[in-house]
């Protein structure tokens, strides 16, 4: 058993019968021992209070005149973003429901920390303690930010971006290295590791480091395992058996759907399914096409027919992906949801 991304708090939670995840007021307290709602020596009687108060019941009722009195405007702020997203957890059976709650009516209205965060805690969940090391590389896709490399010999390469940032600081020497750039003082170069099989059973001892790079390109173990957990999220979610496989090119006379996997892959399946000219460097930004075929054809609307549904991720112009896994969630032509 992997006890991994121990600070997502997903211990903190229960599972209930049907399998879904539970708040807890334990897991609610952890949000208020972050930096963001912690006291510190400055805060005023009002913030303490309010804050002792939350501790001793954190699904306690607010008045918005508690809040008001908190001198500090920033930490104001924060508790009122906090108490709205606190409430949707609260309002909803479960954190699943929440989850995509969050993005239904008029938008999101909580930090992307906070959806970011959940989508841990939801893949912490189905991946389960028996995880594969690749799967759970792969899962990071969908709450964290991949920066891009594409090498000479055609191997793309997808790093955690905040990684990649923190060795082109520092070097690797954290402060040191900081100290180091800031006097252009020149030190050795650190590269990412990329998993491999050879070194997967490692990513246990690192798995809140997020400093291992993956292979992208079709054939690869770590396209396989995000398929995979695709397949997973969309099965726990939406109790339904798909088959996700990686695709050179959509061939297909009788396209129906599609579903972007971020906000660049939605507007470029949109522009290739409406035979939209695209520009070449914008088309260079496609990594990846996916066909989904449903396991049970009778659960998606009649005009698909069992048709596939075709699924793209693609890098922005500052080659970072962004993956925003709800969107299987709520784009999918499944017959009950309409």
């Amino acid at each position: 058993m992997h006890d991994f991304w121990p600070s997502c708090n997903y211990r903190l939670l229960r599972v209930d019968a049907d399998g879904r995840l539970a708040v807890s007021d334990e897991f609610l307290k952890s949000y208020l021992l972050r930096p963001e709602l912690a006291p510190i020596p400055e805060s005023c009687a009002a913030e303490l209070e309010l804050h002792e108060r939350l501790l001793a019941n954190p699904r306690r009722s607010v008045a918005g005149r508690e809040v008001d009195a908190v001198a500090d405007s920033d930490a104001r702020e924060n508790y009122r973003i906090w108490l709205r997203f606190r409430d949707r957890l609260l309002a909803a059976p479960s954190v699943e429901a929440a989850y995509v709650g969050l993005f239904e009516g008029d938008g999101v209205d909580v930090p992307p920390l906070f959806v970011h965060q959940l989508t841990q805690v939801l893949l912490r969940h189905l991946l389960g303690g028996e995880a594969d090391p690749v799967h759970a590389r792969a899962a990071e896709m969908l709450f964290r930010t991949q920066k891009i490399s594409i090498l000479e010999d055609g191997a793309v390469m997808a790093a955690d971006e905040r990684s990649v940032e923190l060795y082109a600081t520092t070097g690797g020497f954290g402060s040191l290295g900081e100290l180091l750039v800031q006097n252009r003082t020149p030190s050795r170069t650190i590269e990412l590791d990329v998993m491999s099989q050879d070194n997967a059973a490692g990513y246990w001892n690192r798995d809140e480091r997020y400093d291992l790079a993956i292979s992208l390109n079709r054939g690869q173990p770590a396209l396989a395992a995000l398929c995979r957990v695709l397949e997973k999220w969309i099965a726990h979610f939406l109790l339904v058996d798909v088959t996700i496989e990686p695709k050179r090119e959509i061939d297909d006379a009788r396209w129906v759907w599609h579903v972007g996997l971020d906000s660049e892959a939605s507007s470029l399946l949109n522009d290739l399914y409406n035979r939209v000219e695209i520009a070449d460097d914008r088309m260079e930004r496609l990594l990846c096409l996916f066909e989904l075929r449903f396991a049970d054809p009778t659960v998606t609307h009649e005009a698909i027919g069992g048709r596939p549904v075709y699924l793209a991720m693609a890098i922005d112009a500052e080659r970072r992906l962004r993956l925003k896994p709800q969107n299987l969630l709520l784009n999918l032509p499944l017959a009950r949801r309409q």
